[in-house]
């Protein structure tokens, strides 16, 4: 399986023309990196009413397996919400492990520190992020979770060029997303991946899981980070 995706990802076109868009709506701190040639989701509700059902299933125990994280960690759950995974990252890292939650929604971080403060999670910080910086402090994490979120990150190539150096040398990024559209709340497994690739990160794992939701894939850094302007948008072949 990760042998075939790496070399369908080769079947990813990078344009170095691609349709770039107006600069009018951007952050200054986006326009040297290229605008994403695809559509983005409007973002989501974060509030979690099923997080009974999803622990059923029991999503977060396997995406947090299949991710290897152990005690003593220090991972970041970017797109935190109302953090389902935050809470249950802290269980698993321990009091010698730290988690930061990040996302662009203060009502939604305002409410994940009451529960943090309510359940007692002192191995647990909270940030507030930008649409294209995650705001992580450089080579400190062993795990950063994306979890149904990277599809409405507006500004993906600025966004995981300043996530980059937040890993540690063997630190890796963990997806969890679905297989559709990107204005659907998902995005194809391929475009992901060239994505990644533009950025200077490589794939390292690639599993269909239904009862996550949809896939699970991880990437490393590569040798390099490449300049904003080496970066060329990725789009499906037509």
């Amino acid at each position: 399986m990760r042998g075939a995706f790496l070399v369908l990802a080769g079947l990813i076109a990078l344009s170095a023309c691609g349709p770039m868009g107006s600069n009018a709506s951007r952050p200054d701190s986006a326009r040297e990196f290229p605008r994403a040639d695809r559509p983005v989701s409007d973002t989501a509700s974060s509030y979690l009413s099923g997080e009974d059902v999803r622990d059923e299933r029991g999503e977060a125990q396997k995406v947090m397996d299949l991710a290897e994280v152990t005690s003593g960690m220090t991972v970041a759950d970017i797109g935190a919400g109302e953090g389902y995974y935050t809470v249950r990252l802290a269980a698993r890292v321990g009091e010698d492990g730290r988690v930061l939650a990040q996302d662009i929604d203060r009502e939604a971080l305002d409410r994940l520190g009451r529960r943090v403060e309510r359940e007692r999670l002192d191995n647990v910080s909270i940030k507030f992020g930008r649409e294209d910086d995650p705001q992580l402090p450089a080579d400190s994490f062993d795990r950063i979770f994306l979890v149904h979120m990277y599809h409405e990150v507006s500004e993906p190539y600025a966004f995981l060029w300043r996530l980059w150096p937040a890993l540690t040398e063997d630190g890796q990024v963990v997806v969890v997303d679905t297989d559709r559209p990107t204005d659907q709340h998902g995005i194809p497994p391929l475009l992901l991946i060239c994505e990644f690739k533009a950025v200077g990160f490589q794939l390292v794992e690639f599993i269909e899981k239904p009862d996550i939701r949809g896939y699970f894939a991880r990437f490393e850094r590569a040798d390099r980070l490449p300049e904003p302007r080496e970066i060329r948008p990725c789009a499906l072949n037509k």
